[in-house]
């Protein structure tokens, strides 16, 4: 019998967003409310970040103006983990916890404390991974280039660098269920999934396409309804229209224009979807996982 389904995971968020539109609801308000906080931030204070961070790669910054600009974002990277935490640890309750219902599933508790440090945890690991996988690439197409010449380097890079990309998004699905874990048996579970998932690759994977492919038509569907008809009232000027995916960052009045804040309310309404569609077939993977493995 299966531990799971993949296409069940894979359409838990919808479920739950269609179950639970209350919930959804609050959700949404406040990914609204810190999309506005992060407009506000960028629009006062980040200003220059922003204007580096929309250059071309004619104007990549140099070292002093990239630490500057990491120095300004840096508050933001921090609330953006998070709010990433809070959420997750919100459809985690919705499907691992229902009982434990807080202020629509959202609460500030060791939960997402520990939510938080094991991104800490893995952002260490995949960094040290990162830098150790490109001296090793480098140092393999460097010795193939010595030996049999520069066409057979570069194309012993290509090769290395797939094979890397291979490798991270094997070991990504595999670890996959950490989170779900550390959430669900309240301590840190930093390699635990890896034991979990074997022989689940494949599942997981297609579990996760499915969601990503899933939401993405959604997104997609929703904005272009939502610039045709904004299109419509400015009297069919699809320039005013394509300008609210790209407002004017100069000043907080430029930006907050009420086609910009329209958008925000139906990008938060969006971004609240988004995180149960991505985050939903974890849990549900992870709950399918260790029945079977009581059983």
């Amino acid at each position: 019998m299966s531990a799971f389904s993949a296409t069940d995971a894979a359409f838990e968020g919808f479920r739950l967003t269609r179950e639970r539109p209350r919930t959804v609801l609050v959700w949404a308000t406040l990914c609204f409310l810190v999309s506005i906080c992060s407009a506000i931030y960028l629009t006062t204070v980040g200003r220059e970040a922003s204007a580096l961070l929309e250059a071309g790669p004619a104007d990549t910054p140099d070292a002093a103006a990239l630490g500057e600009m990491l120095a300004v974002l840096f508050p933001m990277m921090i609330m953006g983990l998070l709010f990433q935490c809070l959420m997750a640890a919100a459809v985690y309750r919705v499907t691992l916890r229902p009982e434990d219902r807080g202020f629509a599933y959202l609460k500030f508790s060791m939960d997402e404390v520990r939510l938080i440090l094991l991104s800490l945890v893995y952002f260490v690991l995949v960094l040290g991974a990162l830098i150790g996988a490109v001296l090793a690439a480098g140092i393999v197409a460097g010795l193939v280039m010595l030996l049999a010449g520069q066409g057979a380097g570069a194309l012993m890079g290509v090769v290395i660098e797939f094979f890397i990309l291979g490798v991270l998004f094997y070991t990504a699905v595999r670890l996959s269920l950490a989170p779900a874990i550390t959430f669900a048996e309240h301590r840190l579970a930093i390699f635990d999934s890896w034991r979990l998932t074997k022989g689940q690759f494949w599942k997981l994977a297609g579990a996760y396409v499915l969601a990503i492919c899933g939401i993405i038509a959604m997104s997609l569907l929703v904005l272009v309804i939502f610039a045709a008809a904004v299109a419509i009232a400015k009297g069919g000027d699809l320039q005013a229209a394509g300008r609210m995916f790209s407002p004017d960052s100069t000043s907080v009045q430029s930006y907050f224009t009420l086609t910009t804040v329209l958008y925000l309310l139906v990008s938060g309404w969006l971004t609240a979807i988004y995180y149960a569609v991505v985050i939903a077939p974890a849990a549900v993977a992870y709950r399918g996982l260790t029945k079977a493995a009581d059983a």
